[in-house]
């Protein structure tokens, strides 16, 4: 792939949290570039995630780690397991710069994590920032805006 199509991009974004219902922790990670972090801002309009506190803010070691723990049947967070959904409204492409290989996609979704009888329910909006590499698309940020994130939240337990 050279230049993606504008419906690349969406199905991209449709495949990512599909990956991350279906527990395919290390293929949803692969879709990331080395340098990419996985965001989730503290506060609203938070300008980035290194000079603010966040929610999460995990390059690919952090995802690696909460992925291993994830898998391991000792980690008591995990008993029972987690299971999530993510119910997602049409992705809309807000930047398509093919000259500078650069692309971003927002998603307003109702993302939901249930363990054993409790569900939390998380709603807002992603923004994919991509781009293509070694001829695949490739987050190189997901940011994920939630409509409450100054709220107190309980912990999260895999990637919404």
């Amino acid at each position: 792939m050279t230049e993606p199509t504008r419906q690349d991009l969406i199905d991209f974004v449709v495949r990512e949290s599909r990956l991350l219902d279906e527990r395919k922790y290390e293929e949803w990670n692969a879709l990331f570039t080395d340098d990419a972090f996985y965001w989730v801002p503290l506060v609203p309009d938070q300008e980035d995630g290194i000079n603010h506190t966040s929610h999460m803010y995990e390059d690919k070691l952090l995802r690696e780690l909460r992925i291993e723990r994830l898998k391991s049947p000792r980690a008591f967070s995990q008993q029972p397991p987690s299971r999530c959904h993510h119910l997602l409204q049409t992705p809309t492409v807000e930047s398509f710069d093919a000259a500078s290989n650069n692309y971003v996609v927002r998603t307003e979704f109702h993302y939901t994590e249930s363990q054993g009888d409790e569900l939390q329910f998380y709603v807002g909006h992603f923004l994919h920032h991509m781009t293509v590499q070694d001829g695949a698309l490739r987050m190189t940020l997901k940011r994920v805006n939630l409509l409450n994130p100054d709220a107190a939240l309980p912990a999260v337990q895999l990637f919404i």
